[in-house]
């Protein structure tokens, strides 16, 4: 199958999973293979194609909203830490980002609840945290939506299963 953007997908049907070629963020310097859920049945792929488009086109810049919940997770992880003077001294928030991998996978899904948009859920690794490491989850493709330690929800509301919780990009655990 082809998906605008991704070009040709080998395709799942039976579990309505495609995944695409190797694509380069060329903003973030890093090749990642997408998984995109869902597509085939939803009667919606133009949303998954401009999630797509624009999670494409993201640069560190569109990164900058990230930074205060990104940094916010780090000092969590940080307090909460039998050894904290084990993890990377990390002092100001931009400097965050020195310590987080970009990972290779990328799912572009659409919410089950909720708005219903599409997401990409950015699977990452970082310093501070290598077993659950980082999961940046974009609205859209391009608006930050949901971070913190990676549990698969594409937000903090159906992580927490509480409604309350809907716009909330990460919830501090202390």
């Amino acid at each position: 199958m082809k998906i605008p953007g991704l070009g040709k997908c080998e395709c799942d049907e039976e579990d309505d999973i495609c995944y695409s070629d190797t694509k380069t963020l060329k903003g973030l310097g890093v090749d990642c293979e997408f998984i995109v859920e869902g597509y085939d049945a939803d009667a919606g792929k133009e949303d998954f194609h401009r999630t797509i488009k624009q999670f494409l086109a993201m640069d560190r810049q569109q990164l900058a909203a990230a930074t205060p919940h990104v940094y916010a997770y780090y000092q969590d992880t940080w307090a909460g830490h039998p050894e904290p003077e084990t993890l990377p001294a990390v002092g100001q928030p931009d400097d965050v980002w020195k310590h987080v991998h970009f990972g290779f996978e990328v799912t572009i899904c659409r919410r089950g609840a909720g708005d219903r948009a599409v997401y990409a859920s950015f699977e990452c690794n970082c310093d501070w945290e290598p077993e659950h490491g980082l999961q940046l989850v974009f609205r859209n493709g391009n608006e930050i939506s949901k971070l913190g330690p990676f549990d698969g929800h594409l937000s903090t509301a159906d992580a927490y299963a509480d409604p309350t919780l809907e716009g909330v990009i990460y919830r501090s655990r202390h």
